[in-house]
Parts: structure tokens; sequence; C-alpha cells
């Protein structure tokens, strides 16, 4: 029980966050899109300013929530992509320097090379998720003691790429969304230009990975099968995914973010459906069977601890966020202004 309670948490922090900071990402990959002015691009910022380093809590709390209740995916999973998770790391800081160094002198050159980290930074970050994404639905080399054995280049796969392509157009488009419900004047209207677009390529790319998805890994859609409840998450994602047109042209910019979020989300708790009990699937000839939640888990009187202080924890952040955003609600225009 405690296992798959902690499976559930897990799946719940990284779609969580997928959602939250997706559309920073989604506005960072616009920027150079969608703001053609440097009133335009400064109107971006504000839109995330007052909640993207929050935002990022999730990650954290997600690999606060590994480490407790899996250790032995921890370990093995941050050694074999190790490479990976430093590129994160630094994408993740020059991303948040763009956002605060920008205003700190005004000038074009330096507010332009900051835009220019902050667009790049975004892009990369969602190429890389999307492609650890790929790699966990693929499986990776294990070695007889259960750790990854590989290069970074073997990451790279075109199952991965495609994954990590699919992440860029899905956080656009949800980044899109975001914009027009939160900008005005000609940021808005851009964004608004964008969101079919980008629907288009993030639903045949989508297409093309669960095609794909068939060949690399043959036994997903088991659990399916096994436990047909389960068919809620990916019939979500099919309405989610048909309703973003239909409320975009009904100038419904509100209810078109939610169902960017609800795409993002069921998309990533079908992944999640098909992949348990396995955490970390092993390619065909590994050493060593799937990392799942059974043999890569903390004791029980940890993780029942740990679940505990993970709710309360939670609870917390959860009455702070919706504050927040209950705070910046509503649209940006000229006399309302948030400086990082």
């Amino acid at each position: 029980m405690l296992p798959t309670a902690w499976f559930i948490v897990l799946s719940f922090m990284l779609a969580g966050y997928a959602v939250l900071d997706g559309f920073d990402l989604g506005v960072g990959a616009l920027h150079l899109f969608t703001g053609r002015s440097e009133r335009a691009r400064e109107m971006a910022i504000d839109a995330i300013g007052p909640v993207w380093n929050g935002n990022e809590v999730w990650l954290i709390a997600a690999g606060g929530s590994m480490v407790v209740a899996f250790p032995h995916l921890y370990a093995a999973a941050f050694s074999g992509f190790y490479l990976a998770l430093m590129l994160v790391l630094w994408l993740l800081v020059v991303r948040g320097l763009s956002i605060e160094f920008r205003h700190q002198v005004h000038h074009r050159l330096w507010t332009d090379a900051w835009d220019v980290g902050f667009s790049v930074a975004s892009i990369l970050l969602a190429i890389l998720f999307g492609a650890a994404v790929g790699n966990v639905l693929r499986g990776v080399p294990l070695d007889a003691d259960g750790s990854f054995r590989g290069s970074f280049a073997l990451l790279l796969n075109p199952f991965a790429l495609l994954c990590g392509v699919l992440s860029v157009a899905t956080l656009s488009l949800h980044g899109a969304a975001y914009l027009a419900m939160r900008a005005s004047g000609d940021l808005e209207a851009r964004a608004r230009r964008l969101v079919i677009p980008l629907w288009i390529a993030a639903v045949v790319l989508l297409v093309a990975v669960v095609a794909s998805s068939f060949v690399v890994q043959p036994g997903f859609t088991a659990n399916f099968g096994r436990w047909p409840f389960l068919l809620v998450f990916p019939l979500a994602g099919l309405a989610a995914a048909a309703a973003v047109p239909v409320l975009h042209r009904a100038g419904r910019a509100g209810a078109t973010f939610a169902a960017t979020s609800t795409l993002i989300a069921s998309t990533l708790a079908s992944a999640a459906a098909g992949l348990y009990p396995r955490l970390l699937p092993a390619l065909p000839g590994s050493a060593y069977p799937d990392l799942d939640i059974y043999n890569t888990a903390s004791a029980p009187g940890s993780q029942a601890i740990a679940l505990g202080i993970y709710l309360v924890g939670m609870a917390i952040v959860a009455v702070y966020m919706v504050n927040v955003y209950r705070v910046w609600r509503g649209r940006l225009g000229a006399d309302q202004i948030y400086k990082v």
C-alpha cells in the first residue's frame, strides 16, 4: 500500500510541476516570438514574475520524494542521468538569472542578451524534460547492481528526442494559452494567434509518440486492460485536446488554459498508469530487472513517517500558492507591473 501511495505522490508532484512550471517554460520558449517590443517582453516577464520560482518548488519536492520513498531509484537514475541533471540545473540557473538580471541595467544590448538566455534555456529545458520522460518510457540499460550504465548520447535516442520535441510544442501551447489569458494588447494578440498552430503541432506529435510507444514498449497498455478505470486518464487527455480549439475560438481564455493544463496532466498520468508498478524499465538484455516500487523502496516505517510530513508540508505550500495566484490574478496592463 505505501509503495503505491508514494508512486501516486511522485506522479502527482511531477504532473504538478509540468503544469505549473510548464507555462513558465512555454512563455520562455515563445519569448522571442511573442515579444517583438520591449514593452511586450517586459509584460511576458511580468506575467510569470510572481509565480515562476514558486512553481519550481514542485520539482524540488518531487526529487525529495524520490530520495525518501525510492532511494535506489534515485541513486540509479541520477548516476546515469548525471550529465543531463547538471545541464538541467545550469539551465535553471541561467533562466532564473535572465529573469532577475534583465531589469538591472537599462540598455538594449543587456536586456536582449538576457532575453535570449531566457528563451534558449526554456527551450532546452523543455527538450531535456521531454527526453527524460521518453527514456523512462523506453527503458534504460541496467547492470547487475541495478545501476544505469550508458552514455549521455544513449539518452538522445530517436524516441526520447521525439518526446523532447513534443514537450517543446505542448509547453509552448500551454505558455501561449497562459499569455492569452494574462496579457493584453499586442502580446495577447500574438499569443492568441499562436494557440491553434501550436495545438496542431502538439496533437500531431502526441499521436506520433503514442504510436512509437507501442514499438519501444509493446506491453504498455496491459494495465489499462487489467484496471479499466485507468482509461479515465487518456480519455481526459483526448477531451482536453479536442476542447482547446473550441474554447479558444469562443474567446474563453481561462477555459483554454485549463484545457491545456488538463492535457499535460492527463498525458503524464496516462504514462504513469501504463508504467505502474515500474519506475524505470530495463531495456531488453539488461542484467537487472525493471526498477519498480518494490525493489527500490525504503523501509515501510520511513515511508509512513515521510508521507505524513509530506502531506502537512504540501498543504502549507498549496495554501501559499493559491494565495499568490489569487493576489496576482487578472490581466496585466500598463498600470499593473510586477518588478522581479
